[in-house]
């Protein structure tokens, strides 16, 4: 049995996420994979919480030193969001000889290219699966499996809050703000949801995917982006009345030696693969030149879809060091 000792950064939704698939399923992981997972830090300041999980208080640190200046902890799990303090945080793992595994779309968006080439350079692994479709396996595919194809088109519903608020109109016939104060109540949308229905969200998502697929680094600032903020209900039954439905989407083809990309409600005939795709669900679709098309679909966010990817990465470079 190898030992993989692991510290947690932010102990939020995600992060209580992880802790509670790592209790529920270790005993699963080290019967099959070999590896005996142990939370050994997190970095957390607010200790008293409840999370509904049973945390030793000892675990808990606001010192970034109990966890970089620790020979022990061999990957660090970045869960805390935002950009500029979760990168400082990664690079500071990545200095000290840590593999990263992170969640982190925003930050990953802004500095793709800084924190893969830093953690290339410094022979540690940066694994990310869960920044893009939650628990659905996207990243490791396109980066694996999936390689021996020349990518030509993707188009992606990647957001479960604009996706989940298009549902409910189109089948239920409810206007967008009924239904964007019930996807709040169920923990669906922030209290402030501009970053999901204006199509940030989305757009750090595509901004990754454009790095991985097509070799081209697109800023998410620099993605042609329009939410969903101005659908209304006349136009939802303008949609049904041709035999479509209305999704957000991302797009991205390819142009000769480039690719174009962008993000808006697009009508889609209910025969295409996308349009069925309702409610929280997320999905992508995907052409290469000698797989043709594929589709990814799941579970794009929640607690435990999104650990059961964090762990993925986890154990991936559990099994590959030393």
């Amino acid at each position: 049995m190898k030992n993989v000792n692991i510290a947690i950064l932010g102990l939020g939704n995600i992060g209580t996420g992880v802790y509670k698939a790592l209790a529920m399923n270790g005993a699963h992981i080290a019967s099959t994979t070999g590896l005996d997972i142990t939370v050994a830090k997190i970095f957390e300041k607010d200790t008293d919480r409840d999370r509904g999980i049973d945390v030793a208080p000892s675990l808990f640190t606001q010192d970034e030193g109990d966890i970089f200046g620790d020979p022990a902890i061999d990957i660090v799990v970045e869960l805390i969001g935002g950009v500029d303090f979760a990168t400082s945080l990664m690079f500071k793992a990545v200095a000290a000889g840590k593999h990263v595994v992170t969640a982190n779309k925003a930050a990953l968006a802004a500095n793709f290219e800084q924190l893969t080439g830093t953690a290339e350079g410094a022979g540690v692994m940066l694994r990310y699966e869960a920044s893009v479709g939650g628990g659905i396996p996207i990243i490791g595919p396109l980066t694996t499996s999936l390689l021996a194809n020349r990518y030509e088109e993707l188009m992606g519903i990647l957001n479960g809050t604009t996706n989940y608020i298009l549902t409910k109109m189109t089948q239920e016939g409810r206007p967008y703000g009924e239904v964007l104060q019930e996807a709040q109540a169920k923990g669906f949308a922030e209290a402030d949801p501009s970053g999901d229905v204006e199509g940030e969200d989305l757009a750090n998502k595509l901004s990754i995917l454009m790095s991985l697929v097509f070799g081209k680094r697109v800023l998410p600032s620099d993605i042609p982006t329009t939410g969903i903020t101005g659908i209304t209900m006349d136009d939802i039954r303008d949609a049904e009345k041709a035999d479509c439905v209305i999704k957000l989407v991302a797009s991205a083809f390819r142009q000769g030696d480039g690719a174009e990309c962008f993000i808006q409600p697009v009508l889609l005939n209910k025969g295409h693969p996308l349009a069925s795709v309702n409610d929280e669900y997320n999905a992508l679709y995907i052409k290469g030149n000698a797989v043709d098309d594929l589709m990814f679909y799941g579970k794009g966010a929640g607690p435990l879809p999104t650990a059961s990817a964090v762990l993925g990465d986890v154990i991936e470079i559990g099994r590959a060091i030393g």
